[in-house]
């Protein structure tokens, strides 16, 4: 059993040797890879479905922009609609509020115009419509309407309308002297001008020295 083992390790040592000098020059064609039918197959079938898949054309590319094109225009006439139709209930039933505060006044002025005056209830007759009246007012502030009552200011034709001038001593010339009727601004606007008269000096009357003076003259 001695004697074969060195023969035996003489063969492996040769067999070792030809493995080593292998010569792999060969373009690799004959060798089998695992799993390289599978993935052959699997190429194949991509390749073939890919095929299958038809390409969007122009037109159809042209037919889909036209759709989202009128897609788009719908949509902006609806809201282009609902806007206006929004401003016109705004401008509609904007004074809604205004009115149901307007209306209460009324209806208090409706219940004094309904009462006897005698010389007995005048008094409270005038305080009841001087308390409608402040109610009326405060209503018309609640909504940005308020009142402008110059008398005694600089005239100002920005806010104030002149009927006439007022010879007076009592204001200063250019200032109002007496209104007619008072403006109205709703917020920073100016919706009603008040109107007024100006004051200006009343005129010098000669004095009757002054006058015979002249008159020798």
């Amino acid at each position: 059993m001695t004697s074969d083992k060195p023969k035996q390790d003489k063969n492996r040592k040769e067999k070792l040797e030809n493995l080593i000098n292998q010569d792999f020059s060969s373009d690799g064609s004959e060798i089998e890879f695992e799993g390289s039918e599978e993935e052959s197959e699997s190429e194949d079938s991509s390749e073939q479905e890919s095929s299958n898949v038809t390409p969007l054309s122009n037109g159809d590319g042209e037919s889909k922009a036209k759709e989202e094109l009128l897609y788009l225009k719908a949509e902006f006439d609806n809201y282009r609609k609902r806007a206006v139709k929004e401003r016109s209930d705004l401008i509609k039933y904007g004074p809604e509020k205004l009115a149901v505060e307007v209306l209460n006044v009324v209806d208090i002025f409706e219940m004094a115009l309904g009462q006897d005056v005698t010389s007995e209830n005048l008094e409270s007759f005038k305080e009841g419509m001087t308390m409608t009246h402040a109610q009326l007012i405060q209503a018309l502030k609640k909504f940005g309407i308020k009142e402008i009552d110059p008398l005694g200011e600089p005239f100002d034709p920005n806010k104030h309308e002149a009927l006439s001038n007022l010879p007076t001593n009592e204001y200063p010339e250019g200032h109002v002297a007496q209104v007619f009727k008072k403006g109205y601004i709703f917020y920073e606007k100016m919706i009603r001008p008040a109107q007024v008269l100006v004051a200006v000096p009343l005129p010098v009357e000669a004095s009757e020295e002054e006058m015979g003076e002249s008159i020798e003259e």
